[in-house]
């Protein structure tokens, strides 16, 4: 599985073995599960730039599933949400293309962009996953995470490592029923 993704999946701020892509793999591995995962996340990826290396990516990793968790950053700089729309829809085709399934993961924007801009991008990712068939799991930043001091960095926008670690439980039961 490539996850292809922004901070949060890249463990901004964390050490690599307590990341939750790390922590999954380890869960997998245990568990005797036949899947990699391979965390090709960039901190400050944005759709576009997801969009940029996937093709390189598909063809060096040829995964059988694409984990996508890209749009946070384009929401926080503002970008239109028919951008993350027509990004996310040709980084599915690309996939489609290699036959690759996919699992979108639910981005969630700030209050402060206001409700419509919020509808607007949780309506594109439904769309997309329904388009494209695709698996749409809930963001990983629940209010779980984000509300509770204990599992965030001071920076109140990405999880430590016992975030980390709740995240992992969260994905790794989402991503061992493939």
């Amino acid at each position: 599985m490539l996850i292809l993704g922004d901070s949060l999946s890249a463990g901004y701020g964390i050490p690599s073995e307590k990341q939750w892509v790390k922590v999954v793999q380890q869960k997998l591995d245990a568990d005797n599960k036949q899947l990699k995962l391979i965390n090709a996340s960039l901190s400050g990826e944005t759709t576009k730039g997801g969009l940029s290396r996937l093709p390189a990516l598909l063809n060096g990793f040829s995964p059988d599933f694409l984990f996508i968790e890209l749009g946070a950053n384009d929401a926080l700089r503002g970008y239109p949400a028919s951008r993350v729309r027509s990004n996310l829809i040709r980084i599915c085709e690309l996939a489609k293309e290699k036959e690759v399934a996919i699992i979108i993961m639910q981005i969630v924007v700030a209050p402060n962009y206001g409700t419509k801009y919020k509808e607007k991008l949780a309506r594109i990712y439904e769309e997309v996953a329904t388009k494209f068939d695709a698996k749409l799991v809930p963001s990983m930043l629940n209010k779980e995470i984000v509300l509770n001091k204990e599992l965030m960095l001071p920076d109140g926008i990405h999880p430590n490592v016992n975030g980390q670690y709740v995240i992992a439980d969260d994905l790794y039961t989402w991503i061992s029923e493939l």
